[in-house]
Protein backbone atom coordinates (compact mmCIF):
# COMPACT_ATOMS: atom_id res chain seq x y z
CA UNK A 1 0.00 0.00 0.00
CA UNK A 2 1.06 3.36 -1.05
CA UNK A 3 0.32 6.92 0.84
CA UNK A 4 0.69 10.33 -0.76
CA UNK A 5 0.24 12.51 2.40
CA UNK A 6 2.96 14.65 1.31
CA UNK A 7 5.10 16.12 3.43
CA UNK A 8 4.82 18.89 6.46
CA UNK A 9 2.98 22.10 5.42
CA UNK A 10 5.63 24.98 4.07
CA UNK A 11 4.04 27.23 6.15
CA UNK A 12 5.44 25.82 9.26
CA UNK A 13 9.06 25.20 8.40
CA UNK A 14 11.31 28.47 9.08
CA UNK A 15 13.20 29.87 6.04
CA UNK A 16 16.64 31.98 6.58
CA UNK A 17 17.49 34.76 4.71
CA UNK A 18 20.69 33.45 3.02
CA UNK A 19 17.97 30.65 1.23
CA UNK A 20 15.67 33.20 -0.10
CA UNK A 21 18.69 35.47 -0.94
CA UNK A 22 20.20 32.12 -3.26
CA UNK A 23 16.86 32.06 -5.20
CA UNK A 24 17.84 35.62 -6.63
CA UNK A 25 21.69 35.14 -6.17
CA UNK A 26 22.20 33.67 -9.60
CA UNK A 27 20.99 36.36 -11.80
CA UNK A 28 22.58 38.87 -9.26
CA UNK A 29 25.84 37.10 -10.48
CA UNK A 30 25.14 36.62 -14.30
CA UNK A 31 24.47 40.51 -14.37
CA UNK A 32 26.92 41.80 -12.37
CA UNK A 33 28.50 43.96 -15.42
CA UNK A 34 25.08 45.98 -15.44
CA UNK A 35 24.44 46.01 -11.89
CA UNK A 36 27.83 47.76 -11.31
CA UNK A 37 27.52 49.96 -14.44
CA UNK A 38 24.00 51.36 -13.35
CA UNK A 39 25.55 51.94 -9.46
CA UNK A 40 28.36 53.62 -10.59
CA UNK A 41 25.71 56.13 -13.19
CA UNK A 42 23.35 56.45 -9.77
CA UNK A 43 26.41 57.59 -7.65
CA UNK A 44 28.25 59.66 -10.00
CA UNK A 45 24.04 61.61 -10.38
CA UNK A 46 24.56 61.95 -6.52
CA UNK A 47 27.17 63.50 -6.24
CA UNK A 48 26.71 65.64 -9.15
CA UNK A 49 23.58 66.80 -7.22
CA UNK A 50 25.95 67.43 -3.68
CA UNK A 51 28.13 69.44 -6.20
CA UNK A 52 25.76 71.73 -7.15
CA UNK A 53 24.93 73.50 -3.51
CA UNK A 54 29.05 74.28 -3.68
CA UNK A 55 28.61 76.35 -7.03
CA UNK A 56 25.16 77.87 -5.15
CA UNK A 57 27.55 78.56 -2.11
CA UNK A 58 30.30 79.92 -3.87
CA UNK A 59 27.91 82.86 -5.38
CA UNK A 60 26.36 83.46 -2.75
CA UNK A 61 29.62 84.50 -0.97
CA UNK A 62 30.83 86.09 -4.10
CA UNK A 63 27.35 88.02 -3.77
CA UNK A 64 27.30 88.85 0.10
CA UNK A 65 31.22 90.23 -0.01
CA UNK A 66 30.17 92.28 -3.54
CA UNK A 67 33.12 90.58 -5.59
CA UNK A 68 31.29 88.59 -7.68
CA UNK A 69 31.60 89.27 -11.65
CA UNK A 70 29.49 88.55 -14.63
CA UNK A 71 32.10 85.95 -16.06
CA UNK A 72 32.55 84.46 -12.69
CA UNK A 73 28.33 84.12 -12.27
CA UNK A 74 28.00 82.89 -16.16
CA UNK A 75 31.08 80.20 -15.16
CA UNK A 76 28.95 79.20 -12.29
CA UNK A 77 25.75 78.53 -13.92
CA UNK A 78 27.47 77.04 -16.81
CA UNK A 79 28.91 74.15 -14.61
CA UNK A 80 25.73 74.17 -12.83
CA UNK A 81 23.55 73.45 -16.43
CA UNK A 82 26.49 71.09 -17.24
CA UNK A 83 25.69 69.44 -14.06
CA UNK A 84 21.88 69.39 -14.57
CA UNK A 85 22.40 67.41 -17.84
CA UNK A 86 25.11 65.09 -16.77
CA UNK A 87 22.41 63.90 -13.76
CA UNK A 88 19.72 63.46 -16.96
CA UNK A 89 21.75 61.40 -18.79
CA UNK A 90 22.77 59.23 -16.05
CA UNK A 91 19.47 58.94 -14.18
CA UNK A 92 18.11 57.55 -17.45
CA UNK A 93 21.04 55.35 -17.47
CA UNK A 94 21.04 53.70 -13.71
CA UNK A 95 17.15 53.41 -14.55
CA UNK A 96 17.81 51.34 -17.57
CA UNK A 97 20.19 49.22 -16.22
CA UNK A 98 18.75 48.50 -12.59
CA UNK A 99 15.14 48.62 -13.02
CA UNK A 100 16.01 46.58 -16.24
CA UNK A 101 17.91 43.98 -14.16
CA UNK A 102 15.10 43.95 -11.71
CA UNK A 103 12.31 43.11 -15.04
CA UNK A 104 15.22 40.11 -15.94
CA UNK A 105 15.51 38.78 -12.24
CA UNK A 106 11.59 38.83 -12.61
CA UNK A 107 11.65 36.79 -15.20
CA UNK A 108 13.94 34.40 -14.93
CA UNK A 109 12.10 33.74 -11.40
CA UNK A 110 8.77 33.66 -12.98
CA UNK A 111 10.58 30.84 -15.40
CA UNK A 112 11.68 29.05 -12.74
CA UNK A 113 8.50 29.32 -10.77
CA UNK A 114 6.72 28.10 -13.92
CA UNK A 115 8.65 25.13 -15.06
CA UNK A 116 8.95 24.13 -11.48
CA UNK A 117 5.01 23.88 -11.58
CA UNK A 118 4.69 21.66 -14.99
CA UNK A 119 7.32 19.33 -13.13
CA UNK A 120 5.07 18.92 -10.39
CA UNK A 121 3.00 15.70 -9.63
CA UNK A 122 -0.87 15.24 -9.01
CA UNK A 123 -0.96 15.18 -5.40
CA UNK A 124 1.42 18.69 -5.34
CA UNK A 125 -2.27 20.28 -7.03
CA UNK A 126 -4.37 18.69 -4.66
CA UNK A 127 -2.78 20.29 -1.76
CA UNK A 128 -2.44 23.99 -3.53
CA UNK A 129 -5.05 25.93 -5.45
CA UNK A 130 -4.80 27.50 -8.37
CA UNK A 131 -5.41 31.00 -7.27
CA UNK A 132 -2.89 30.57 -4.88
CA UNK A 133 -0.46 29.82 -7.70
CA UNK A 134 -1.73 32.89 -9.36
CA UNK A 135 -1.04 35.13 -6.97
CA UNK A 136 2.29 33.89 -6.32
CA UNK A 137 3.27 34.32 -10.17
CA UNK A 138 1.34 37.83 -10.16
CA UNK A 139 1.92 39.82 -6.67
CA UNK A 140 4.29 37.70 -5.37
CA UNK A 141 6.70 38.59 -8.15
CA UNK A 142 6.07 42.11 -8.60
CA UNK A 143 6.88 42.80 -4.78
CA UNK A 144 10.16 40.75 -5.65
CA UNK A 145 10.82 43.03 -8.45
CA UNK A 146 10.17 46.20 -6.70
CA UNK A 147 12.51 45.27 -4.12
CA UNK A 148 14.96 44.03 -6.57
CA UNK A 149 14.72 47.41 -8.18
CA UNK A 150 14.00 50.57 -6.74
CA UNK A 151 14.38 48.86 -3.58
CA UNK A 152 18.05 48.64 -4.11
CA UNK A 153 18.51 52.27 -5.77
CA UNK A 154 16.89 53.75 -2.95
CA UNK A 155 19.20 51.65 -0.50
CA UNK A 156 22.77 52.79 -2.16
CA UNK A 157 20.89 56.85 -3.23
CA UNK A 158 20.41 56.76 0.50
CA UNK A 159 23.63 55.16 1.96
CA UNK A 160 25.59 57.83 -1.00
CA UNK A 161 23.78 60.45 -0.42
CA UNK A 162 23.44 60.24 3.80
CA UNK A 163 27.13 59.85 3.85
CA UNK A 164 28.13 62.22 1.29
CA UNK A 165 25.76 65.16 2.36
CA UNK A 166 27.25 64.37 6.33
CA UNK A 167 30.84 64.79 4.93
CA UNK A 168 29.68 68.13 3.73
CA UNK A 169 27.56 69.01 6.31
CA UNK A 170 30.67 68.18 8.88
CA UNK A 171 32.94 70.27 6.40
CA UNK A 172 31.00 73.19 6.79
CA UNK A 173 30.03 72.96 11.18
CA UNK A 174 30.64 69.67 12.78
CA UNK A 175 28.26 71.60 15.50
CA UNK A 176 25.44 71.78 13.41
CA UNK A 177 25.61 68.80 12.14
CA UNK A 178 25.06 67.49 15.37
CA UNK A 179 22.04 69.33 16.21
CA UNK A 180 20.54 68.42 12.76
CA UNK A 181 21.21 64.95 13.32
CA UNK A 182 19.48 64.80 17.21
CA UNK A 183 16.10 63.50 15.54
CA UNK A 184 17.36 60.26 14.08
CA UNK A 185 17.09 57.95 16.72
CA UNK A 186 13.24 58.50 16.76
CA UNK A 187 13.43 57.41 13.23
CA UNK A 188 15.28 54.42 13.55
CA UNK A 189 13.06 53.30 17.00
CA UNK A 190 9.80 53.73 14.86
CA UNK A 191 11.69 51.92 11.90
CA UNK A 192 12.09 49.20 13.80
CA UNK A 193 9.00 48.58 15.24
CA UNK A 194 6.41 48.99 12.17
CA UNK A 195 8.76 46.82 10.11
CA UNK A 196 8.18 44.11 12.10
CA UNK A 197 4.45 44.83 11.89
CA UNK A 198 4.19 45.23 8.42
CA UNK A 199 5.67 41.78 7.57
CA UNK A 200 2.75 39.79 9.35
CA UNK A 201 -0.08 41.87 7.95
CA UNK A 202 1.51 42.19 4.08
CA UNK A 203 1.53 38.29 4.41
CA UNK A 204 -1.87 38.24 5.03
CA UNK A 205 -2.65 40.47 2.37
CA UNK A 206 -1.19 37.97 0.09
CA UNK A 207 -2.70 35.08 1.24
CA UNK A 208 -6.35 36.99 1.17
CA UNK A 209 -5.05 37.98 -2.51
CA UNK A 210 -4.54 34.53 -3.58
CA UNK A 211 -8.58 33.56 -1.89
CA UNK A 212 -9.86 36.39 -3.70
CA UNK A 213 -8.21 35.29 -7.13
CA UNK A 214 -9.09 31.15 -6.79
CA UNK A 215 -12.66 32.30 -6.33
CA UNK A 216 -12.56 34.74 -9.33
CA UNK A 217 -10.87 31.59 -11.26
CA UNK A 218 -13.81 29.05 -10.22
CA UNK A 219 -16.81 31.18 -10.70
CA UNK A 220 -15.93 31.99 -14.19
CA UNK A 221 -14.48 28.58 -15.10
CA UNK A 222 -18.24 27.38 -13.84
CA UNK A 223 -20.26 30.69 -14.54
CA UNK A 224 -22.89 28.40 -17.17
CA UNK A 225 -23.81 26.53 -13.76
CA UNK A 226 -24.00 29.32 -11.55
CA UNK A 227 -26.33 31.42 -14.49
CA UNK A 228 -28.75 27.72 -14.45
CA UNK A 229 -29.24 27.75 -10.50
CA UNK A 230 -29.53 31.29 -10.69
CA UNK A 231 -26.94 32.01 -8.10
CA UNK A 232 -24.93 35.33 -9.44
CA UNK A 233 -26.31 37.50 -6.72
CA UNK A 234 -24.90 34.80 -4.23
CA UNK A 235 -21.52 35.00 -6.16
CA UNK A 236 -21.33 38.66 -6.24
CA UNK A 237 -22.17 39.36 -2.74
CA UNK A 238 -19.37 35.71 -1.19
CA UNK A 239 -16.91 38.16 -4.28
CA UNK A 240 -18.01 41.43 -2.38
CA UNK A 241 -17.07 39.84 1.28
CA UNK A 242 -13.82 38.69 -0.46
CA UNK A 243 -12.63 42.05 -1.73
CA UNK A 244 -14.13 44.06 1.54
CA UNK A 245 -11.72 41.98 3.89
CA UNK A 246 -9.02 42.14 1.27
CA UNK A 247 -9.27 46.08 1.66
CA UNK A 248 -9.61 45.66 4.89
CA UNK A 249 -6.36 44.06 5.09
CA UNK A 250 -4.85 46.46 2.77
CA UNK A 251 -5.34 49.30 4.99
CA UNK A 252 -4.02 47.84 7.74
CA UNK A 253 -0.68 47.59 5.91
CA UNK A 254 -1.23 51.18 4.38
CA UNK A 255 -1.46 52.41 7.83
CA UNK A 256 2.06 50.83 8.75
CA UNK A 257 3.31 52.28 5.41
CA UNK A 258 1.52 55.81 6.35
CA UNK A 259 3.14 55.86 10.18
CA UNK A 260 6.48 55.19 8.33
CA UNK A 261 6.21 58.29 5.97
CA UNK A 262 4.88 61.12 8.20
CA UNK A 263 7.24 59.92 10.81
CA UNK A 264 10.74 60.38 8.09
CA UNK A 265 9.28 63.67 7.15
CA UNK A 266 8.36 64.70 10.82
CA UNK A 267 12.18 63.94 11.66
CA UNK A 268 14.02 65.86 8.63
CA UNK A 269 11.81 69.20 9.45
CA UNK A 270 12.24 68.96 13.30
CA UNK A 271 16.05 68.69 11.99
CA UNK A 272 15.41 71.65 9.48
CA UNK A 273 13.70 73.31 12.44
CA UNK A 274 16.89 73.23 15.25
CA UNK A 275 18.87 73.99 11.39
CA UNK A 276 17.27 77.54 10.99
CA UNK A 277 17.23 78.68 14.84
CA UNK A 278 21.13 77.58 15.62
CA UNK A 279 22.60 77.87 11.95
CA UNK A 280 20.48 81.42 12.21
CA UNK A 281 22.74 82.12 15.55
CA UNK A 282 26.12 81.16 14.16
CA UNK A 283 25.67 83.12 10.73
CA UNK A 284 24.47 86.40 13.46
CA UNK A 285 28.31 85.58 15.10
CA UNK A 286 30.09 85.18 11.87
CA UNK A 287 31.10 81.94 12.84
CA UNK A 288 29.77 80.47 8.68
CA UNK A 289 28.91 82.53 5.65
CA UNK A 290 25.37 82.73 4.33
CA UNK A 291 26.93 80.69 1.10
CA UNK A 292 27.75 78.29 3.93
CA UNK A 293 24.11 78.36 5.37
CA UNK A 294 22.36 78.13 2.54
CA UNK A 295 24.75 75.26 1.18
CA UNK A 296 23.98 73.60 4.79
CA UNK A 297 20.46 74.22 4.02
CA UNK A 298 20.25 72.03 0.62
CA UNK A 299 22.18 69.16 1.85
CA UNK A 300 19.65 68.96 4.91
CA UNK A 301 17.78 68.67 2.20
CA UNK A 302 19.16 66.44 0.40
CA UNK A 303 19.28 64.61 3.82
CA UNK A 304 15.45 64.33 4.73
CA UNK A 305 15.60 61.48 1.50
CA UNK A 306 17.45 59.40 2.87
CA UNK A 307 15.93 59.66 6.39
CA UNK A 308 12.43 59.08 4.43
CA UNK A 309 14.16 56.41 2.20
CA UNK A 310 14.71 54.52 5.49
CA UNK A 311 11.03 53.84 6.30
CA UNK A 312 10.09 53.14 1.98
CA UNK A 313 13.39 50.77 1.82
CA UNK A 314 12.71 48.98 5.11
CA UNK A 315 8.64 48.61 3.95
CA UNK A 316 9.76 47.21 0.38
CA UNK A 317 12.21 44.96 1.59
CA UNK A 318 10.21 43.66 4.19
CA UNK A 319 7.60 42.79 1.34
CA UNK A 320 9.75 41.46 -0.50
CA UNK A 321 11.17 39.03 1.80
CA UNK A 322 7.65 38.12 2.49
CA UNK A 323 6.75 37.48 -1.01
CA UNK A 324 10.10 35.69 -1.62
CA UNK A 325 9.22 33.47 1.02
CA UNK A 326 5.84 32.68 -0.41
CA UNK A 327 7.69 31.89 -3.85
CA UNK A 328 10.02 29.46 -1.88
CA UNK A 329 7.55 27.62 0.25
CA UNK A 330 6.58 26.39 -3.89
CA UNK A 331 9.32 25.91 -5.25
CA UNK A 332 10.84 23.95 -2.06
CA UNK A 333 8.19 21.46 -2.64
CA UNK A 334 9.33 18.36 -4.48
CA UNK A 335 7.59 15.51 -6.24
CA UNK A 336 6.31 12.60 -4.59
CA UNK A 337 6.83 10.49 -7.63
CA UNK A 338 10.01 9.69 -7.99
CA UNK A 339 12.23 10.74 -11.07
CA UNK A 340 15.46 8.37 -11.48
CA UNK A 341 18.02 9.01 -13.89
CA UNK A 342 18.12 5.99 -16.77
CA UNK A 343 18.41 5.29 -19.49
CA UNK A 344 15.51 5.27 -22.01
CA UNK A 345 13.47 2.94 -23.23
CA UNK A 346 14.18 1.45 -27.02
CA UNK A 347 11.18 2.75 -29.56
CA UNK A 348 8.76 0.02 -30.18
CA UNK A 349 5.17 -0.77 -31.46
CA UNK A 350 4.07 -2.53 -28.73
CA UNK A 351 4.56 -2.53 -25.35
CA UNK A 352 2.71 -4.06 -22.50
CA UNK A 353 2.06 -2.90 -18.69
CA UNK A 354 1.57 -5.31 -16.17
CA UNK A 355 0.43 -4.98 -12.31
CA UNK A 356 1.22 -7.59 -9.79
CA UNK A 357 -0.50 -7.02 -6.51
CA UNK A 358 -0.83 -3.36 -7.11
CA UNK A 359 -2.19 -1.56 -3.95
CA UNK A 360 -2.68 1.99 -3.72
CA UNK A 361 -4.45 4.48 -1.47
CA UNK A 362 -4.96 8.37 -0.94
CA UNK A 363 -3.81 10.72 1.52
CA UNK A 364 -6.48 10.79 4.42
CA UNK A 365 -8.39 7.93 2.88
CA UNK A 366 -9.52 5.10 5.23
CA UNK A 367 -9.39 2.72 2.58
CA UNK A 368 -7.46 1.86 -0.28
CA UNK A 369 -8.59 2.92 -3.82
CA UNK A 370 -6.88 0.03 -5.72
CA UNK A 371 -6.32 -3.59 -3.64
CA UNK A 372 -4.06 -6.41 -4.94
CA UNK A 373 -4.65 -5.58 -8.65
CA UNK A 374 -2.86 -8.22 -11.13
CA UNK A 375 -3.64 -7.41 -14.85
CA UNK A 376 -1.91 -7.43 -18.03
CA UNK A 377 -2.17 -4.62 -20.67
CA UNK A 378 -0.94 -5.74 -23.83
CA UNK A 379 -1.87 -5.42 -27.55
CA UNK A 380 -5.39 -5.26 -28.14
CA UNK A 381 -8.80 -3.63 -26.77
CA UNK A 382 -9.21 -4.14 -22.60
CA UNK A 383 -12.56 -3.20 -21.77
CA UNK A 384 -12.89 -2.19 -17.82
CA UNK A 385 -16.29 -1.74 -15.91
CA UNK A 386 -17.37 -1.34 -12.50
CA UNK A 387 -19.29 0.74 -9.91
CA UNK A 388 -18.49 4.14 -9.43
CA UNK A 389 -15.56 4.87 -7.01
CA UNK A 390 -14.13 0.84 -8.07
CA UNK A 391 -10.39 2.48 -8.42
CA UNK A 392 -11.01 2.71 -12.17
CA UNK A 393 -9.61 6.14 -12.93
CA UNK A 394 -7.30 5.34 -10.09
CA UNK A 395 -5.45 2.68 -12.19
CA UNK A 396 -5.42 5.15 -15.40
CA UNK A 397 -3.50 7.99 -13.47
CA UNK A 398 -1.30 5.06 -11.51
CA UNK A 399 -0.22 3.77 -15.02
CA UNK A 400 0.03 7.52 -16.40
CA UNK A 401 2.66 7.80 -13.19
CA UNK A 402 0.74 10.76 -11.47
CA UNK A 403 1.10 9.02 -8.45
CA UNK A 404 3.35 6.83 -6.77
CA UNK A 405 3.67 3.22 -6.10
CA UNK A 406 6.07 0.87 -4.18
CA UNK A 407 8.72 -1.00 -6.25
CA UNK A 408 7.92 -4.51 -7.97
CA UNK A 409 4.14 -3.57 -8.05
CA UNK A 410 4.35 -2.24 -11.66
CA UNK A 411 6.13 -2.87 -14.76
CA UNK A 412 6.24 -1.70 -18.04
CA UNK A 413 7.98 -3.62 -20.67
CA UNK A 414 8.98 -6.02 -17.72
CA UNK A 415 10.81 -3.31 -16.23
CA UNK A 416 9.75 -2.01 -12.77
CA UNK A 417 8.06 1.87 -13.40
CA UNK A 418 10.51 2.87 -9.89
CA UNK A 419 13.43 2.54 -12.53
CA UNK A 420 12.18 4.13 -15.50
CA UNK A 421 11.62 7.92 -16.47
CA UNK A 422 8.22 9.05 -16.53
CA UNK A 423 9.27 11.10 -19.88
CA UNK A 424 9.88 7.50 -20.85
CA UNK A 425 6.39 5.62 -19.87
CA UNK A 426 4.49 8.90 -20.48
CA UNK A 427 6.03 9.58 -24.20
CA UNK A 428 4.30 5.72 -25.05
CA UNK A 429 1.15 6.72 -23.55
CA UNK A 430 -1.72 8.80 -25.04
CA UNK A 431 -4.74 9.61 -22.92
CA UNK A 432 -8.21 10.82 -22.89
CA UNK A 433 -9.85 11.56 -19.24
CA UNK A 434 -13.01 11.85 -18.26
CA UNK A 435 -13.32 15.77 -18.57
CA UNK A 436 -11.45 16.14 -22.12
CA UNK A 437 -9.03 19.03 -21.98
CA UNK A 438 -10.05 21.95 -24.55
CA UNK A 439 -8.24 25.24 -25.32
CA UNK A 440 -9.04 29.01 -26.67
CA UNK A 441 -7.01 27.76 -29.79
CA UNK A 442 -8.45 26.70 -33.17
CA UNK A 443 -9.47 23.37 -33.69
CA UNK A 444 -6.43 21.78 -35.48
CA UNK A 445 -4.32 23.30 -32.73
CA UNK A 446 -6.65 21.93 -30.04
CA UNK A 447 -6.30 17.94 -31.99
CA UNK A 448 -2.48 18.94 -32.92
CA UNK A 449 -1.37 19.78 -29.02
CA UNK A 450 0.66 16.50 -28.60
CA UNK A 451 2.17 16.53 -32.11
CA UNK A 452 2.66 20.67 -33.00
CA UNK A 453 4.87 19.71 -36.15
CA UNK A 454 1.70 17.04 -37.76
CA UNK A 455 0.47 18.03 -41.29
CA UNK A 456 -2.83 19.05 -41.91
CA UNK A 457 -3.75 15.58 -43.40
CA UNK A 458 -2.46 13.50 -40.48
CA UNK A 459 -4.60 16.25 -38.21
CA UNK A 460 -7.57 15.67 -40.61
CA UNK A 461 -7.06 12.11 -40.29
CA UNK A 462 -7.41 11.88 -36.68
CA UNK A 463 -10.08 13.89 -36.48
CA UNK A 464 -11.73 11.38 -39.03
CA UNK A 465 -11.13 8.02 -37.06
CA UNK A 466 -12.63 10.00 -33.78
CA UNK A 467 -15.85 10.84 -35.95
CA UNK A 468 -15.32 14.32 -35.82
CA UNK A 469 -14.37 15.64 -39.30
CA UNK A 470 -18.14 15.94 -40.00
CA UNK A 471 -18.62 18.22 -37.33
CA UNK A 472 -15.87 20.40 -38.00
CA UNK A 473 -16.75 20.83 -41.52
CA UNK A 474 -19.90 22.49 -40.04
CA UNK A 475 -17.82 25.44 -38.61
CA UNK A 476 -17.25 28.65 -39.98
CA UNK A 477 -13.30 28.02 -41.10
CA UNK A 478 -13.69 24.78 -40.47
CA UNK A 479 -10.18 23.38 -38.87
CA UNK A 480 -8.71 27.08 -38.30
CA UNK A 481 -11.89 27.91 -36.33
CA UNK A 482 -11.66 29.33 -32.87
CA UNK A 483 -13.72 27.11 -30.14
CA UNK A 484 -13.70 29.44 -27.47
CA UNK A 485 -12.92 29.52 -24.00
CA UNK A 486 -12.88 25.59 -22.30
CA UNK A 487 -14.54 24.68 -25.80
CA UNK A 488 -17.30 26.96 -25.08
CA UNK A 489 -18.54 26.23 -28.36
CA UNK A 490 -18.43 22.30 -28.77
CA UNK A 491 -20.89 19.96 -27.40
CA UNK A 492 -19.98 17.23 -24.57
CA UNK A 493 -19.91 14.98 -27.40
CA UNK A 494 -17.68 17.21 -29.68
CA UNK A 495 -15.16 17.70 -26.56
CA UNK A 496 -14.48 14.18 -26.16
CA UNK A 497 -14.29 13.15 -29.93
CA UNK A 498 -12.01 16.45 -30.01
CA UNK A 499 -9.51 15.04 -27.15
CA UNK A 500 -9.86 11.51 -28.89
CA UNK A 501 -8.73 12.94 -32.04
CA UNK A 502 -5.80 14.62 -30.23
CA UNK A 503 -5.24 11.11 -28.24
CA UNK A 504 -5.25 9.34 -31.99
CA UNK A 505 -2.55 11.70 -33.81
CA UNK A 506 -0.02 10.78 -30.86
CA UNK A 507 0.01 7.06 -32.07
CA UNK A 508 1.17 5.98 -29.56
CA UNK A 509 2.02 2.09 -28.39
CA UNK A 510 -1.18 2.46 -25.20
CA UNK A 511 -3.83 4.53 -25.44
CA UNK A 512 -5.76 4.80 -22.31
CA UNK A 513 -9.85 6.00 -22.31
CA UNK A 514 -10.97 6.89 -19.18
CA UNK A 515 -14.92 7.06 -20.12
CA UNK A 516 -14.42 9.55 -22.47
CA UNK A 517 -16.95 8.42 -24.95
CA UNK A 518 -20.18 8.90 -22.24
CA UNK A 519 -21.28 12.11 -24.37
CA UNK A 520 -21.62 9.89 -27.40
CA UNK A 521 -24.54 8.66 -28.75
CA UNK A 522 -25.20 5.12 -29.54
CA UNK A 523 -24.30 5.43 -33.82
CA UNK A 524 -21.62 7.89 -33.10
CA UNK A 525 -20.17 5.78 -30.86
CA UNK A 526 -19.73 2.15 -33.15
CA UNK A 527 -18.21 4.90 -35.60
CA UNK A 528 -15.23 6.11 -33.05
CA UNK A 529 -14.82 2.62 -31.84
CA UNK A 530 -14.56 1.40 -35.94
CA UNK A 531 -12.48 4.35 -36.07
CA UNK A 532 -9.86 3.42 -32.44
CA UNK A 533 -9.95 -0.19 -33.35
CA UNK A 534 -8.60 0.66 -37.20
CA UNK A 535 -5.87 3.19 -35.69
CA UNK A 536 -4.87 1.26 -32.81
CA UNK A 537 -4.46 -2.13 -34.45
CA UNK A 538 -1.50 -3.71 -33.40
CA UNK A 539 -1.96 -1.47 -30.56
CA UNK A 540 -2.86 -1.47 -26.89
CA UNK A 541 -6.17 -0.13 -26.00
CA UNK A 542 -7.40 0.72 -22.37
CA UNK A 543 -10.94 1.28 -22.39
CA UNK A 544 -13.13 1.99 -19.51
CA UNK A 545 -16.92 2.43 -19.96
CA UNK A 546 -20.51 1.85 -18.73
CA UNK A 547 -21.71 1.07 -22.36
CA UNK A 548 -22.07 -2.71 -23.03
CA UNK A 549 -21.98 -1.43 -26.87
CA UNK A 550 -18.66 -0.33 -26.34
CA UNK A 551 -17.27 -3.36 -24.00
CA UNK A 552 -18.67 -6.07 -26.09
CA UNK A 553 -16.09 -5.37 -28.46
CA UNK A 554 -13.31 -5.69 -25.94
CA UNK A 555 -10.61 -8.91 -26.68
CA UNK A 556 -11.20 -9.26 -22.95
CA UNK A 557 -13.39 -6.86 -20.20
CA UNK A 558 -12.48 -6.45 -16.40
CA UNK A 559 -14.89 -5.73 -13.93
CA UNK A 560 -13.43 -4.08 -10.91
CA UNK A 561 -14.96 -3.70 -7.82
CA UNK A 562 -13.77 -2.15 -4.35
CA UNK A 563 -10.37 -1.56 -6.08
CA UNK A 564 -10.00 -5.12 -6.67
CA UNK A 565 -10.62 -7.32 -9.76
CA UNK A 566 -13.80 -9.86 -9.26
CA UNK A 567 -13.85 -10.97 -12.38
CA UNK A 568 -12.51 -10.73 -16.22
CA UNK A 569 -13.72 -12.32 -19.23
CA UNK A 570 -14.92 -11.71 -22.39
CA UNK A 571 -18.77 -10.32 -22.89
CA UNK A 572 -20.28 -14.13 -22.87
CA UNK A 573 -18.44 -14.98 -20.03
CA UNK A 574 -19.19 -12.24 -18.15
CA UNK A 575 -22.85 -12.35 -18.73
CA UNK A 576 -22.66 -15.36 -15.73
CA UNK A 577 -21.42 -12.39 -13.06
CA UNK A 578 -24.96 -10.70 -11.55
CA UNK A 579 -23.19 -7.12 -11.47
CA UNK A 580 -22.10 -7.38 -15.63
CA UNK A 581 -25.77 -9.13 -16.75
CA UNK A 582 -27.95 -6.54 -14.42
CA UNK A 583 -25.69 -3.96 -16.10
CA UNK A 584 -26.24 -5.69 -19.87
CA UNK A 585 -30.36 -6.32 -19.11
CA UNK A 586 -30.70 -2.31 -17.91
CA UNK A 587 -29.28 -1.29 -21.10
CA UNK A 588 -31.07 -3.11 -23.35
CA UNK A 589 -34.33 -2.08 -21.54
CA UNK A 590 -33.38 1.52 -21.68
CA UNK A 591 -32.83 1.33 -25.50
Amino acid sequence: MQDVSGSTSPTTIPVSLRTLLGLIGPTFRRHWLRLLGGFIALVVVDFLQLIIPRFVKTAVDSLTAQTASQPQLLQLSTMILLCALMVAILRFSWRYLIIGFSRILEQKLRDRFFEHLLRMDQPFFERWTIGDLMAHNSNDMATVQMACGMGLVATVDALVMSTAALGFMMAISVKLTLIALLPMPVLIICTRVLSGRLHHRFNLVQEQFSLLTEFARATLVSVRLIKAYTLERLQENRFSELGEKYVRLNLKVATVQGLLFPVATLVGNVGMLLLLYFGGILVIKGDITIGSFVAFVSYLYMLIWPMMAVGWVANIFQRGVTSLRRINRVLTQEPIVVQPPFQPLPKKEQYTYTCQKLSFQYSEATHRALDGIDLTIGPGLVGMTGRTGSGKSTLCKILLRMYPVKDSMLFFQGVDVNDLSQEDIRNNIAYVGQEPVVFADTIAANISFGRPEATMDEIQAAAKAAAIDTDIAQFSGGYKAVIGERGVKLSGGQRQRLALARALLCDRPLLIIDDALSAIDVETEQQVLQGILAKMEGKSVLLISHRVNVLRHADRIVLLDAGKIVDQGQHQDLLANPFYRIMVEKQRNDA
